[in-house]
């Protein structure tokens, strides 16, 4: 199950940070770098902290999924279009990356025992890590600083995943059902303009 969720927010933000590097207007490297550090960023930030080697420097499969996106987005020229961000499909696949990394920070923090702090803490990390990165690198406020709803999600999804597995319910059944309750809140958060209080 981590593999599968590892999977597919790693496909999501892979596509994720190419749109906000053409955004940006990134030349191939600079795409790249974008990329793979919005797909694997927060995962590697989270191995880390529980002194794993990380996901990536350890199975072929994600590196070669996010280049044969990359190699796909150039393909159909998504790089030409207009305005992408705003567009559903972009916020669509983020939602999905956002969510799902939030479950494999969740799994990994309960797998090494740690506490309800732990848990939160990791799993924001595994979900917005990567995009803080690669918006300092592209020198920009990161997304998840201002945008109503988006580390909410994450807090909200380990959070869950706590609770479920104190209550001993965790499972396939419940990991689904978190996982579309997270991606669903953060979509209507979006067209909704939900968002954080200002100070």
């Amino acid at each position: 199950m981590f593999e599968v969720a590892e999977y597919i927010g790693t496909i999501a933000f892979a596509m994720s940070g190419f749109f906000v590097a053409v955004r940006s207007k990134l030349d191939f490297l600079g795409t790249l770098i974008a990329v793979f550090l919005t797909a694997f960023g927060g995962g590697i930030i989270r191995d880390v902290f529980v002194d794993r080697t990380p996901f990536a420097f350890t199975y072929d499969m994600p590196a070669i999924m996010v280049s044969v996106i990359m190699f796909f987005l150039i393909l159909f020229r998504f790089h030409k279009r207009q305005n992408v961000e705003n567009k559903a499909f972009f916020i669509f696949s983020d939602s999905i990356g956002l969510v799902s990394f939030s479950i494999t920070g969740a799994m990994i923090a309960l797998e090494s025992g740690l506490n309800f702090t732990g848990v939160l803490a990791l799993s924001f990390i595994t979900a917005v890590g990567g995009g803080i990165t690669r918006d300092i690198i592209i020198n920009e406020v990161p997304f998840v600083f201002k945008t109503g709803f988006y580390g909410t999600v994450a807090l909200l999804v380990g959070a869950l995943m706590y609770i479920f597995h104190i209550l001993d319910v965790e499972g396939f059944y419940t990991t689904v059902a978190i996982f579309i309750l997270g991606v669903s809140i953060r979509v209507i958060a979006y067209y909704k303009k939900w968002s954080v209080p200002l100070i």
